[in-house]
């Protein structure tokens, strides 16, 4: 797609969709169809969305279910609140379920400030503090597994238990993230049209894959960050995760002190996704 073709698209996306923020039912990334008639758009579904200030950007959240707070954190990127569906469904029985829409994704404004993962958490702890005065057991996938590794890390009163899926150990040159937002058109362009009309500012689409890009290209997940993190931690991965290898997985879980770990078979980066049953299967005697 030519960067003409691309602004065209975020103009006509962010005047059509000024009234109505989607037409059609929400969809997860490569997802094979829309969600079925009567779901829970998740991530655009104001009877129970909220925002929080945190710092320069008002983040999105909602609440779903009583309990014990549970922080869910998707993936960044391609991700959204709508691909966790499935573990809101099954935890908002027991739980106080807060999915956050990470900032530049979904409902959540970007800001002007440089990413970083410390910001990230800072977003988190904003919603926690408009939410709740309890620690919270967090899930972080992916992006929101780096996420979730940092807050623990700097506010460690906050994380009651921690569970990581798909992020593990890493220094900048280990992986390429680049993408554009061309590739991500030809890949799924109708999940990237529903994700733009939730955008506040759909015209920073590719602004905000630069710097995603460029936050993951500079991370560091090593001994020294991984050894503060105190709470409980379930470390879990795919066997297929292309990006996270089993070892590399593995060697994370090592340098937390209080951990546990989980290989989903037959699964790559997305396993909640692909193996919902064997992720939950695992998950359920850690969080007791």
């Amino acid at each position: 797609m030519t960067r003409q073709l691309l602004f065209l698209l975020l103009l006509f996306t962010s005047t059509a969709f000024g009234q109505q923020r989607t037409a059609k039912p929400l969809r997860a990334f490569l997802q094979a169809a829309p969600s079925p008639k009567g779901a829970i758009q998740y991530g655009n579904n104001p009877k129970a969305g909220h925002y929080a200030q945190a710092g320069d950007a008002k983040i999105y959240y909602e609440v779903y279910g009583k309990g014990r707070p549970f922080v869910l954190l998707h993936g960044g990127i391609f991700g959204s609140t709508y691909e966790m569906g499935r573990l809101i469904d099954s935890l908002s029985r027991k739980y106080q379920v807060i999915a956050v829409s990470t900032r530049g994704h979904g409902k959540s404004e970007l800001g002007t400030a440089p990413l970083t993962y410390e910001q990230r958490a800072g977003d988190v702890l904003a919603v926690l503090k408009a939410t709740t005065r309890d620690s919270a057991i967090v899930f972080g996938f992916s992006d929101g597994g780096f996420t979730a590794f940092k807050l623990a890390s700097m506010y460690p009163e906050r994380v009651r238990k921690l569970i990581v899926m798909g992020a593990s150990e890493l220094a900048p040159g280990m992986r390429d993230f680049t993408f554009s937002t061309q590739q991500a058109f030809a890949l799924d362009s109708a999940y990237m049209r529903q994700q733009l009309a939730l955008m506040p500012q759909p015209q920073r689409l590719a602004e905000m894959f630069t710097q995603v890009g460029n936050m993951y290209s500079h991370l560091t997940v090593d001994k020294a960050l991984l050894q503060t993190i105190q709470c409980p931690t379930l470390v879990m991965a795919g066997d297929r995760d292309e990006g996270n290898p089993v070892q590399r997985v593995l060697n994370t879980a090592r340098m937390i002190r209080r951990s546990q770990l989980a290989i989903v078979p037959n699964a790559s980066h997305g396993a909640f996704l692909i193996n919902f049953p064997a992720t939950w299967a695992d998950m359920v005697p850690f969080i007791k």
